[in-house]
């Protein structure tokens, strides 16, 4: 509902380090939604958006249909001072909330705070859901039900040291669960970061783009991100959402499946190509059953084969991996054995992964994966995503750029190698005068 400027309040919050990113993502949907008079709001981990209220339930839909990068799609309905559990009650109790729900339907309410005095944010959640059952009971005489699992309203509670603000998940499920996903391995990628290392790299999945190869799929999750993308497949096209069933949605069902229409008329051939690899059989074949289920089947060319004998499928491209590495992998044995996701490399990373200085096993991996990319990647560039501050020196690799980035609560770099003919011997000092190259971004 608008709030007390006739304009709807929608965040889209993301992981750490993407919120660049997801505003170019924004500004390219509200144009495509045909949506005037947005106003854009900085706002700590994500992006704010104020629309004209009649506007705002089409950009909704337009944002839970086609981000890659927001994790939700949460609209404001209430914001204001407090003190107390009491003061968040009648906060919430100020909403008209018959216009969401009928009482034959459900709730859920969840919290997060960032410096909140209140010492019970489960008892702050609570307080949020008597205020919406009492307002309910008050306006029909009877109230909704709690539902855990599949609620119809999905409602968080943020709470800052002075300020609550509440807001209706319109996505329901994360953005990140679009649909398609049965199998996975045993530390999956969120598909919000995949796509996230790709707006990183520079690469849309556009003609122009170059060869896109990861050599350390898992269940795929970069490889089909890349190839959606480069079919102009929208990310939700696949999925139910929240708003669906919300009552100031309930009179957009034709705006839904002419938007729904008009991404499936757009989806075409690929413009870019995409590879993908692993050393296990298992994960390829889980891979090529995720990309078929994404309607990317036919998009990415599968292989069985170690990182490190892996040839390169042309003269130039880009490589984009997650690695395994030992904050989110449990160990596994020389011939993948063990428990972990299968690598696409041999030796196979450790449970130490994330330290490549501090563990032989690694370090013998990142070097042997930077020398045979040396040898039989020049003329590539190589975006490898690690928690380790240090891989550039055990790769023994100048990074051109360093990206930071969360993968859940893991601190990461997205880092960027240029492998060129040559390039673990020292290039030859540039002439008096002559620009010095330097690595760009922040400190890794």
């Amino acid at each position: 509902m608008p709030e007390a400027d006739g304009r709807a309040f929608v965040f889209l919050p993301c992981a750490a380090g993407v919120e660049a990113f997801l505003g170019e993502e924004a500004h390219r949907i509200v144009a495509q939604a045909g949506v005037s008079g947005v106003e854009w709001e900085p706002v700590r981990g994500g992006v704010g958006l104020r629309a004209p209220a009649p506007g705002a339930a089409r950009l909704v839909l337009a944002l839970n249909l086609e981000s890659r990068l927001a994790q939700r799609v949460l609209w404001r309905v209430a914001v204001g001072e407090y003190r107390d559990e009491h003061g968040v009650h009648e906060l919430a109790r100020g909403v008209r909330w018959h216009e969401w729900i009928a009482p034959d339907q459900s709730l859920r309410v969840d919290t997060t705070s960032r410096r909140s005095p209140l010492r019970s944010l489960r008892f702050a959640a609570l307080r949020v859901k008597d205020a919406v059952c009492d307002r309910m009971r008050e306006r029909t005489g009877s109230r909704p039900d709690v539902s855990l699992d599949a609620p119809d309203l999905p409602l968080l509670l943020h709470l800052e040291e002075q300020v609550a603000a509440l807001y209706v998940d319109t996505s329901g499920d994360a953005l990140f669960k679009r649909g398609w996903r049965t199998q996975t391995g045993d530390a999956p990628l969120k598909e919000t970061l995949a796509a996230a290392l790709l707006a990183a790299a520079g690469w849309t999945g556009c003609a122009g783009d170059p060869l896109l190869l990861d050599p350390c799929c898992g269940a795929g999750t970069i490889a089909i991100e890349a190839a959606q993308m480069a079919c102009g497949i929208a990310p939700g096209g696949r999925r139910r959402f929240a708003f669906e069933r919300l009552g100031p949605f309930r009179g957009m069902g034709r705006d839904w499946r002419e938007m729904g229409a008009a991404a499936r008329a757009r989806v075409h051939a690929p413009t870019a190509e995409v590879f993908a690899s692993d050393m296990a059989r298992r994960m390829v074949e889980q891979a090529r059953h995720n990309a078929g289920r994404a309607g990317v089947g036919e998009a990415i060319a599968f292989s069985v084969a170690a990182a490190l004998a892996r040839t390169a499928p042309a003269d130039t491209g880009v490589l984009v991996l997650n690695p395994p590495y030992g904050a989110r992998m449990a160990p596994r044995g020389p011939r993948g054995g063990a428990t972990g996701r299968a690598s696409s490399a041999s030796p196979e990373p450790s449970a130490d992964a994330g330290e490549p200085g501090g563990d032989a096993t690694t370090a013998a991996f990142v070097a042997g994966l930077a020398a045979h990319w040396k040898r039989a990647y020049a003329g590539w560039t190589a975006w490898v995503l690690s928690p380790d501050p240090r891989l550039p020196t055990a790769m023994r690799l100048e990074a051109r750029r360093r990206v930071p980035l969360w993968n859940g609560p893991i601190e990461c770099r997205l880092f960027r190698f240029d492998m060129v003919a040559g390039s673990n011997r020292r290039r030859p000092a540039p002439a008096p005068g002559e620009p010095r190259e330097t690595p760009e971004g922040g400190s890794g």
